[in-house]
């Protein structure tokens, strides 16, 4: 979903972080909201509905009659000729696997690194976001559905390989490119050598995924990207099954996967009323992380809105978000927050030692900054996390 800088000023106003610049508490703050990148006009206003480019795809295996079955994630689709998998996105020709995608974005924008959610990973900077059409899940909540569930011949596509990503990502100064929006595991390709060139760059990339992915994939991928973010549906296969047409398992395998290679990673749990927001799987999620990914990957509870076909259903209350989040603390997870509530204090970062508050955000914006070198301003606690 793309943030214009017109919606971007304006969420800020509602949420009364634009009250006028001297409200703005760094300097760094203030460069942002004076300074949003603004991506080469002759790039974004020359989308179309058409399919650019065409890669042979990574990961499957040739069967017999040019039928071919997908290793990339879970669902392993055996697809016949002239067959897409799951995800809409890839097809088989003549027992050649194609991705559809690969150079194809259907949405690009510079965003805030905390529009993803990352907390402790360069935080004020921006990152040159993407996404192609396609998912490899189907959430009955997804906020970007229209491109989730859309294939790539129905969505207008920018003209984008990955050598231009890069470019593009200098033009407006971001130091990130960042695979978003929909689900990055079916344009892995296009990621993968993005993330490739975009390191050669000096430019880091991070991946917002809901890390349905097989293991081979997830590990080369691991070894070219800087950061990654897993949406956790729920706690519960059940949920994974009938929400979302997929497994918890292998997104609990990945999140041990991302862990043991080093790459940082943040966890959103989104929290759906009456469907995944119970005292026992609250707890149990955060008694998972706690227990195989350790006290120090940060969590976030994420306010649910009625989109798609969950309309019916309420927002997630503020009682729900802040009772999730003192639970986690409780189990003993260090950095826990609440998202999609601006101004809440769940915002904001706290020393673990000295308990004060050394991240002050005001929803996308970072209003006050006590870490230095990696460290709290206050006590010298070490803080985890990418800070430069």
């Amino acid at each position: 979903m793309d943030l214009s800088r017109r919606e971007f000023i304006k969420s800020l106003m509602i949420t009364g972080a634009c009250v006028g610049l001297a409200s703005v508490e760094s300097e760094q703050a203030k460069s942002l909201f004076a300074s949003t990148p603004q991506i080469n006009k002759k790039i974004s206003q020359g989308r179309e509905k058409a399919i650019f480019f065409e890669k042979e795809a990574m990961f499957y295996d040739k069967l017999k009659e040019n039928e071919i079955k997908c290793k990339l994630c879970p669902k392993e689709c055996q697809i016949s000729d002239r067959e897409r998998g799951w995800c809409g996105v890839r097809e088989n020709r003549e027992g050649k696997y194609y991705t559809l995608v690969y150079g194809n974005p259907c949405s690009i924008n510079p965003d805030p690194i905390e529009k993803k959610p990352f907390y402790h990973f360069l935080p004020g900077t921006w990152s040159f976001s993407l996404a192609t059409a396609g998912c490899n899940l189907h959430c009955k909540f997804c906020q970007n559905w229209e491109i989730s569930q859309s294939r790539p011949e129905e969505t207008n596509n920018y003209k984008l390989p990955p050598s231009e990503v890069v470019t593009e990502a200098k033009n407006t100064e971001c130091k990130s490119v960042a695979f978003t929006y929909s689900e990055p595991t079916v344009f892995y390709e296009y990621m993968l050598d993005t993330s490739i060139l975009a390191r050669k760059a000096g430019i880091k990339s991070v991946v917002i995924s809901a890390g349905f992915i097989n293991p081979e994939p997830l590990k080369l991928l691991c070894k070219n990207v800087d950061a990654i973010k897993i949406d956790l549906k729920s706690f519960r296969n059940d949920f994974y099954n009938k929400i979302c047409s997929g497994e918890l398992q292998p997104v609990l395998n990945a999140l041990k996967i991302i862990k043991d290679s080093g790459v940082w990673c943040e966890i959103v749990y989104l929290v759906v009323p009456t469907l995944n927001d119970s005292d026992a799987e609250l707890r149990d999620t955060a008694k998972w992380i706690f227990n195989n990914l350790g006290p120090d990957v940060p969590l976030h509870f994420s306010r649910f809105s009625p989109k798609y076909q969950l309309t019916k259903l309420p927002p997630t209350s503020i009682e729900r978000l802040n009772s999730a989040r003192q639970m986690a603390m409780d189990i003993g997870l260090r950095y826990v927050y609440v998202g999609n509530v601006s101004g809440n204090p769940g915002e904001n970062t706290y020393c673990p030692k000295c308990k004060k508050e050394i991240i002050k955000r005001q929803q996308y914006f970072i209003r006050q900054m006590n870490i230095v070198n990696g460290k709290c301003k206050w006590c010298g606690e070490k803080i985890p996390g990418v800070w430069s």
